[in-house]
């Protein structure tokens, strides 16, 4: 094991939680402020938010099941090329194999028994890393998992602004949203930052601003259309 700790190996699902959680905090606490600013009565506002709470996560877990679908199809099919190459041409694939070996910095000549090795354990893995970048066959991208632990990460994010909707007093709906969502991008991002090794002040500045900025302006709107309707 490296001594260094390395982190690299959490970044795949690390993201997919980071964006779910994020999107989630900032799409409902938006909306929230938004209709609260409009001057939509309580009732209405949790309503509204319950309602998008379950749309941003169903259609979360829809685009992510699409996308890592689509990327497990590539990969499949990437590798069944391969296959068939290797097959087909054995003695092409290994020279393919030991020149990669050598454009990276190994002799010429121990490259081709590396290269021999590699094939001799391993082919087809050895050519999905070596050649095509995949560190795993096919089917280590999850549709379903991917799916469920992107809708899971937006309802964890989104129930806090919603929460706060909902239990603060009359009068005070928009600071307690606006408020509690500041708080859980500052500790998404900086718990985020912490998991993947990263610094965490930037982390937390980069989650703050962008959802602010977002709320402020679905605020903007909200008063917008409020004037409008008067």
């Amino acid at each position: 094991m490296p001594k260094e700790g390395h982190y690299i190996n959490r970044s795949n699902w690390l993201r997919a939680a980071v964006l779910g959680a994020n999107d989630g905090i900032v799409s409902i606490s938006s909306l929230l402020v938004g209709v609260t600013s409009a001057g939509m009565a309580t009732g209405n506002v949790a309503l509204t938010g319950f309602a998008g709470l379950t749309a941003g996560a169903l259609s979360m877990a829809a685009g992510e099941y699409v996308s890592v679908s689509a990327q497990a199809d590539v990969e499949a099919a990437d590798l069944e090329r391969e296959r068939i190459a290797l097959e087909e041409d054995p003695d092409y694939e290994l020279e393919e194999l030991a020149e990669g070996l050598e454009n990276r910095g190994v002799d010429a000549a121990l490259a081709v028994k590396v290269a021999t090795q590699m094939t001799d354990h391993d082919a087809l893995g050895a050519h999905a890393r070596e050649e095509l970048g995949m560190f795993g066959l096919a089917g280590q991208a999850n549709p379903l998992q991917a799916a469920g632990a992107s809708a899971l990460a937006f309802a964890l994010g989104g129930a806090f602004p919603l929460i706060a909707a909902l239990v603060a007093p009359a009068g005070y709906a928009l600071i307690a949203i606006a408020v509690t969502a500041v708080l859980a991008l500052a500790l998404l991002g900086g718990g985020g930052a912490r998991l993947g090794g990263a610094p965490m002040r930037s982390a937390i500045i980069r989650a703050v601003v962008w959802g602010a900025l977002a709320m402020a302006v679905t605020a903007a709107l909200g008063q917008a259309l409020s004037l409008i309707h008067i």
